[in-house]
């Protein structure tokens, strides 16, 4: 497996607890990493020799916002590319969004930041403005992520650059039962995530590495990152071999897990299969703050 870009999720913590959000974050989510730790994790993403892009991201990365200034500075003095996502609930204004991110400045070349009605009112529609301005006066490129709620593709159905609900996460439990049925037998394929060559993984704070949230090929924490990548084999592993194979419904298969007559997606059908499969597969199917299921 040859990375490009490793996502860290900063911290599970976030201001908000959106409906749709795929990690479960809210107020009271644990799991931040240290200044050791991201420090470790740029030396590893280093020495894969492939490895272009660091993003920083959550829950809400911005609630630890020393933490992700030694990351940003740290990630960009060792010559990589960084990204940040945020919901902007600190740009309460222009020249308090300025401020916010004046020191990143120069370090980040992307700010991604959340735009939907999952993420409050016209309030919160304003400080995405505050903060796309700031962002772009600094000299960051900035962009909105719109999540809107509607049928799978979403082209033709929703804004233009908005994106559909993946009903996995909290959007299993929250939204998928008000979307409308679609038959298991149709979901035969991964729709979203490149398994075999995914190009970049997420890194949350337990250590775990996720090729899509929720389904673990290592710790980072008890293996090098490189050793990880090395020994990755698609089709040899318990989810992502079914995935490839057939989708969702091989998972189920697979594992012998009897699908119920319809899922709101293949994400849906996917992530109530390893939900039945978690206490089979524990160090794959993981953490369970993925699963609703926070540490203590």
């Amino acid at each position: 497996m040859r990375l490009n870009g490793l996502h860290v999720l900063l911290t599970y913590e976030c201001n908000y607890e959106c409906d749709h959000c795929f990690v479960w974050s809210g107020p009271g989510s644990p799991g931040t990493f240290t200044v050791p730790q991201i420090d470790d994790v740029l030396r590893q993403a280093l020495a894969t020799g492939t490895i272009e892009w660091i993003w920083f991201e959550g829950g809400e990365a911005f609630l630890y916002y020393a933490l992700l200034r030694h990351g940003i500075r740290r990630a960009a003095g060792l010559g990589f590319r960084v990204g940040v996502v945020s919901n902007a609930y600190w740009a309460t204004d222009r020249e308090s969004a300025r401020e916010w991110l004046r020191d990143l400045a120069g370090s980040v070349q992307e700010l991604s930041v959340s735009c939907d009605r999952f993420h409050g009112d016209e309030e919160q529609e304003r400080h995405v403005g505050h903060a796309v301005d700031a962002a772009r006066a600094l000299g960051i490129s900035c962009g909105a992520i719109a999540i809107e709620a509607g049928e799978e593709p979403a082209v033709g159905q929703l804004p233009e650059a908005a994106s559909g609900v993946m009903h996995r996460g909290r959007a299993a439990v929250k939204l998928a039962p008000q979307a409308p049925r679609r038959p298991a037998a149709a979901m035969t394929e991964c729709p979203y995530e490149n398994l075999r060559e995914p190009g970049r993984v997420h890194l949350d704070p337990f250590g775990n590495l996720h090729l899509c949230q929720g389904i673990v090929i290592g710790n980072l924490f008890r293996e090098p990152l490189r050793e990880i990548c090395a020994r990755y084999d698609p089709d040899a592993h318990p989810v992502a071999g079914p995935l490839l194979a057939g989708g969702p419904l091989e998972l189920a298969r697979r594992h012998r897990i009897a699908p119920d007559e319809g899922y709101a997606d293949a994400c849906h059908l996917c992530y109530e299969t390893r939900l039945a499969l978690r206490a089979r597969l524990p160090d794959v199917l993981a953490p369970g703050q993925m699963y609703g299921v926070p540490a203590a």
